[in-house]
């Protein structure tokens, strides 16, 4: 019998490689908890679309409330930081610490995250986190860098294939304002190119 493992996830397209890489040894467990996902609606497609997955796969998941106040909270003063400071590790905290909880509460002995398996994400910064977290709790965090080995590459060409919808920000309200800003900038270089 394979040890129990939950395994905090941010969204479908991040899941499957890892899922289909941990199964080998665990008995994964899903765990949603994503309060700095915004707006609403985006929180609802990116929970939808990992329900769906999960039913699919026959893997149990557990959903936490929808509660952006705390994310709010915890990340106040932050509002500056760019992607993979400040602001981001405290949002890691905020839910590797909530997962942590889940597991010693559930009597799972380990947790890990799909997090390190995005580009755009700091895998030393989520290990540190993750494992403080786990110390505290007194569970274990699997320790990983899922992008490594073509893990990002796997992870979008397995999203794909299972047509998943696949989000262009991280998911906080000042990752979407950058893209959104970028977005702009970039078009108005196109506008600029086009009457040069």
């Amino acid at each position: 019998m394979k040890p129990r493992l939950l395994l905090h996830v941010c969204c479908a397209p991040c899941s499957p490689h890892v899922v289909e890489k941990l199964r080998e040894e665990y008995d994964v467990i899903l765990y949603f908890n994503n309060p700095n996902i915004h707006p609403k609606t985006e929180y609802e497609n990116r929970l939808n679309e990992v329900v769906s997955w999960a039913g699919k796969e026959g893997l149990t998941i557990i959903v936490e409330n929808y509660a952006p106040e705390k994310w709010f909270a915890a990340t106040t003063g932050m509002e500056n930081e760019p992607e993979r400071g400040k602001r981001c590790e405290t949002c890691f905290d905020l839910r590797l610490t909530t997962a942590a909880g889940k597991a010693k509460e559930l009597g799972i002995g380990a947790y890990g995250s799909v997090l390190s398996v995005s580009p755009r994400k700091d895998a030393a910064i989520i290990n540190r986190v993750g494992e403080r977290a786990g110390y505290t709790a007194g569970v274990k965090f699997l320790t990983t860098d899922w992008k490594k080995k073509d893990g990002s590459k796997a992870t979008v060409r397995m999203g794909r294939e299972l047509g998943f919808y696949r989000q262009d920000y991280c998911g906080c309200v000042f990752s979407l304002k950058e893209r959104q800003e970028k977005a702009q900038k970039k078009e108005a270089k196109t506008i600029q190119a086009e009457l040069s």
